[in-house]
């Protein structure tokens, strides 16, 4: 009997303790060269390193460095990882290094480079500093306790289409985004939004839909300040601030 044959009859057993995520997992960190907001943001040092490694090193207090992928077109990036034991020397194509390229697009080009089976995604942008290895651990649990298409880190919103989110009529009035009878925040239904950090995606799924049209999604909830998504100078000064002073 193959190895594969024996890693399916084993696959309930690995799922209960929680060892399935070792197997045929690929973990992808996506770092283009090009940002607007921050050039070479992925680079840059925050808090005296770069920011990508504090990514690299979340990744690593779980998986071997075989397993993980930095998706890059930046030759520096690949360096960084090599300092980390990633030995990657292929860099990803320009054409899918743009502004409108899609996390999918990624996945599927680093998927399809990949010499061995691939059945789970752990995709991991480096924006996300305040993510550690341990909410990775915990948001797996959650994988691998449901029939999840993909789990995805989310935060608590601070706004809520049923109270303060409002959209233009036809006559140009702000009206609510979702009618209800709501008399205060408190009574307005839970919303959650992506932050960015961690996203744990069935392969096969990826493969034959778009994340945007995937059903059986769950959520792993974060709290605001591990949820910090750089994206501009703001943000990069509130997380060194927060990493400074931790």
């Amino acid at each position: 009997m193959g190895i594969i044959p024996i890693i399916k009859k084993l696959k309930p057993i690995l799922q209960k303790l929680n060892l399935i995520d070792l197997i045929n997992t690929l973990v992808i960190i996506p770092a283009r060269k090009g940002s607007k907001g921050i050039p070479g943001k992925n680079k840059k040092l925050l808090a005296g390193k770069p920011l990508i490694e504090y990514t690299i090193e979340a990744a690593l207090g779980i998986f071997p460095a075989e397993k993980i992928c930095l998706s890059t077109d930046d030759i520096d990036i690949l360096k960084i990882g090599l300092k980390h034991g990633i030995d990657q020397k292929a860099l990803r194509p320009i054409s899918l290094s743009m502004d409108n390229t899609s996390a999918r697009e990624v996945i599927l080009y680093e998927i399809s480079n990949c010499c061995r089976e691939v059945e789970t995604i752990i995709y991991l942008q480096p924006t996300s500093p305040m993510r550690k290895a341990w909410h990775i651990r915990e948001a797996l649990d959650i994988y691998n306790s449901n029939d999840a298409d993909m789990v995805v880190s989310v935060s608590r919103s601070k706004s809520n289409p049923y109270f303060n989110m409002f959209e233009e009529n036809t006559d140009g009035f702000l009206t609510l985004s979702k009618q209800a009878n709501i008399i205060s925040r408190q009574h307005s239904p839970e919303v959650f939004e992506y932050n960015g950090a961690i996203y744990i995606i069935n392969c096969r799924k990826l493969k034959s839909h778009p994340l945007s049209q995937f059903k059986k999604v769950k959520k792993y909830l974060m709290t605001r300040e591990n949820s910090i998504d750089i994206d501009d100078i703001l943000d990069w000064i509130t997380a060194e601030t927060l990493i400074t002073n931790s």
